[in-house]
């Protein structure tokens, strides 16, 4: 919530990926306050911060966040628009690292119609990243 020109509460609508941040950015938060009170002489505690942090994986951005979260939803509505076979060898190739030729043996097929099938759906990926 925050102030509105009254200076009383007013409450904001979010989406549900947005909120989750908040939430996960509040924990950070406090958590980070409660270790701060743990340090009060404040000796510790930027060398703890960067110990600490520093250990742990790359946090995104917000906006990276939602970035992200758009483009994988995209590149799912993509491959959903593939034939199940496309999508298939697509996935073994991109996802496996088969060459076309075991995708090939696997699917019972030619090493070109492997190819053919990889190439549509990358034309397809790409038109939908382009567009958006």
């Amino acid at each position: 919530m925050k102030d509105d020109a009254y200076g009383q509460n007013a409450a904001v609508e979010v989406s549900v990926e947005v909120g989750k941040y908040l939430d996960r950015a509040d924990h950070k938060t406090e958590n980070l306050f409660h270790e701060q009170r743990r340090h009060w002489d404040g000796r510790e505690f930027d060398e703890y911060i960067i110990a600490h942090e520093c250990s742990r994986s790359y946090y995104e951005m917000p906006e990276d966040w939602l970035c992200r979260k758009e483009t994988l939803r995209e590149i799912t509505a993509a491959l959903e628009s593939c034939t199940e076979k496309q999508r298939y060898r697509f996935l073994l190739y991109a996802l496996e690292g088969l060459r076309c030729s075991q995708i090939g043996n696997i699917c019972g097929c030619s090493k070109s119609a492997i190819m053919r099938s990889i190439e549509a759906v990358r034309r397809k990926v790409k038109c939908i990243l382009q567009t958006e």
